[in-house]
């Protein structure tokens, strides 16, 4: 197995071990309250690293588009954080599986 394969692989499975954290945390949400709801991509991120997020959105908004942080990602840092990170470690782990003839 190749070192990108590999590391490809490794980042994909801790997407998907990330992703039990918010998970876990909708589920005991939705028990102790009536309604349920979900915690954004965004709030996890600004939870974990607050200045990257920062750092992130600045760089975006000064160095190419402020167009493209308000139409596209701002929107996506919306959705739900664990299908998210499901859907993108899933991805990772398949690439690392694609093989070339």
């Amino acid at each position: 197995m190749g070192v990108v394969r590999l590391i490809l692989r490794l980042l994909g499975a801790l997407l998907v071990l990330l992703a039990l954290w918010p998970l876990t945390r909708e589920a005991a949400m939705a028990v102790g309250a009536s309604g349920h709801s979900f915690i954004p991509l965004g709030q996890l991120w600004f939870e974990i690293d607050r200045a990257s997020l920062n750092m992130l959105q600045a760089g975006i908004q000064r160095r190419i588009s402020p167009g493209l942080w308000e139409d596209v990602i701002q929107p996506f840092l919306t959705w739900p954080a664990w299908p998210v990170l499901v859907a993108t470690g899933l991805t990772l782990i398949l690439i690392s599986r694609v093989r070339r003839a």
